[in-house]
């Protein structure tokens, strides 16, 4: 779990980015580290399903 506030984790976000990326580029690494956060909260929190129940709903042989 991060310790840096929400504007920090901006900043750090915005480091990243190469000299030329767009306001879709950041849009999506913001975006990228928002899904990031709420799966490790979910797995945190035990709200995971076995990979074999996933395989079994899309129909995808083991």
């Amino acid at each position: 779990m991060s310790t840096l506030t929400l504007p920090e984790q901006v900043h750090q976000i915005a480091d990243t980015l190469p000299p030329g990326a767009t306001w879709d580029d950041v849009r999506y690494q913001i975006e990228l580290r928002a899904s990031i956060e709420r799966g490790l909260a979910d797995s945190r929190a035990g709200r995971l399903i076995p990979v074999e129940e996933l395989l079994r709903e899309f129909g995808i042989a083991e």
